[in-house]
């Protein structure tokens, strides 16, 4: 996205109704030519002077004002620049969905198709949307990315990266190092791979600001464990770092937009191989948080790295913790792939992700942390075990494992995502999505201005 410095075609963006008042006021050769191409309930047209030269564009749609209403428009258009003509915030809904709907995995391979370009009055509204844009491309990148090139060293080297950027500071614990220091569920799950585990622990702003600390869980690959998917459970298990993904967007967006609060970002990164020395079902463990567990079942890994990590971040008394997790199948059944559903202990914080997420137009959805299903995690041998003892619930049984690993003072939120695009939407390519980022960081931004 660029600031204009020359003259671009002007773009029209109309519902179906201003669409049929404007063009009562065009000269009739516009009328006539757009008349011919019927685009009065919905379409683009371009619109030429006699020499044949374009001089304007046309898009109809009832979403006029929608995040999303240029997402397919920047696939349609031939190459060339236009700016919308409306008011910024049109304009900066159209860049956002504008950028998004170009977006492009190309990591392993050439394109040489160039797309239109969307020239935006001034280098504010253009750095206003790249900040959105760069992040969201950010998440979909690390999960589009083959778990060959994107295991806990690489997570390590874009946290890395973005410390260098933005002045923060990284520390990593890595392989038996987690025993040493007590993550003894993270050693666990990713001792089997030959890709060591780590915590990586982000920090960045001012130590005496508010304290806000994101959870993301960093599955690189899930095999099952001992457990093992089938093959068509496997096919997609790159974007199990989805979680990490999340935490990594959005902490990127915090830190372009210098929200004034000190940040904490914890990823646990591993790799849920098969080995030797793999846990098994059966196994107890106690967790960093001194609750022992039992394995039920190995595939049910990405609560087991989150729940040290969640006792760690308790230890610096944080206003609240956030978590984005690719946890459960059963949230996707109950609420389908593009509606992500969290989870808090706090109505305040939850109504306020919610409003901010439906002004967005990054809808979330609060399910219930119903006490009463906490029985169904009970085991003989342990204080809990990894898995229910019902298939019902398991959005819910899931995050009431991991409500036991938070201090009942600190808010928070489990979001439990798809991370995945399914279809293709305008803006929303098939592939890794960002869920739910805009929603957390628009309530953040409404409670820590500067």
């Amino acid at each position: 996205m660029a600031s204009a410095h020359s003259a671009p075609i002007p773009l029209h963006i109309f519902t179906p109704n201003a669409f049929e008042s404007w063009l009562k006021s065009q000269p009739q050769f516009t009328q006539t030519w757009l008349n011919h191409h019927q685009i009065d309930k919905q379409g683009h047209c371009l619109i030429p002077n006699s020499e044949g030269n374009i001089t304007q564009a046309v898009f109809v749609t009832e979403q006029a004002d929608s995040f999303w209403a240029c997402g397919e428009l920047v696939n349609q258009l031939p190459s060339g620049q236009y700016a919308i003509q409306g008011n910024p915030e049109q304009i900066e809904k159209a860049a956002f969905s504008w950028g998004l709907g170009g977006y492009r995995f190309e990591r392993y391979k050439q394109s040489n198709k160039s797309l239109p370009q969307l020239m935006v009055p001034n280098d504010e509204i253009a750095a206003k949307a790249n900040r959105f844009i760069r992040a969201t491309s950010l998440t979909r990148d690390l999960i589009n990315t083959p778990a060959g090139d994107m295991m806990p060293q690489h997570l390590n080297d874009t946290l890395s990266q973005m410390a260098d950027e933005f002045g923060g500071q990284l520390t990593q614990i890595v392989g038996d190092e987690l025993l040493e220091q007590n993550y003894p569920t993270i050693h666990m799950v990713g001792r089997a791979s030959v890709h060591a585990p780590q915590l990586l622990d982000f920090t960045w702003g001012d130590i005496n600001a508010p304290q806000i600390t994101l959870v993301g869980k960093g599955v690189c690959f899930d095999s099952g464990g001992l457990d093992l998917k089938p093959g068509a459970g496997m096919r997609l298990m790159k974007k199990d770092m989805g979680g990490a993904a999340h935490v990594i967007g959005l902490a990127q967006l915090i830190m372009a937009h210098q929200l004034p609060i000190r940040l904490r970002v914890l990823v646990p990164a591993v790799e849920n191989a098969v080995s030797a020395n793999a846990f098994r079902p059966g196994d107890v463990i106690t967790t960093r948080h001194g609750i022992s567990v039992e394995i039920d079942n190995t595939d049910a890994e990405g609560r087991l790295v989150l729940c040290d990590a969640l006792s760690e971040a308790n230890h610096d008394k944080p206003e609240m913790i956030i978590d984005f997790a690719t946890l459960t199948g059963a949230m996707r059944v109950a609420l389908g792939t593009e509606l992500p559903g969290f989870f808090s202990n706090n109505d305040a914080l939850a109504q306020g992700i919610t409003q901010s997420g439906l002004e967005m137009e990054d809808p979330v959805w609060r399910m219930p942390l119903h006490q009463a299903y906490k029985d169904l995690l009970n085991s003989d041998v342990a204080d809990l075990s990894n898995c229910a003892t019902s298939p019902f619930g398991g959005a819910i049984t899931a995050a009431l494992y991991l409500q036991d690993f938070v201090d009942k003072e600190i808010h928070w939120a489990h979001f439990d995502v798809m991370a995945w695009n399914n279809r293709k939407l305008p803006g929303r390519p098939v592939g890794g999505e960002a869920f739910g980022i805009r929603a957390v960081f628009a309530y953040l931004q409404s409670q820590y201005k500067k």
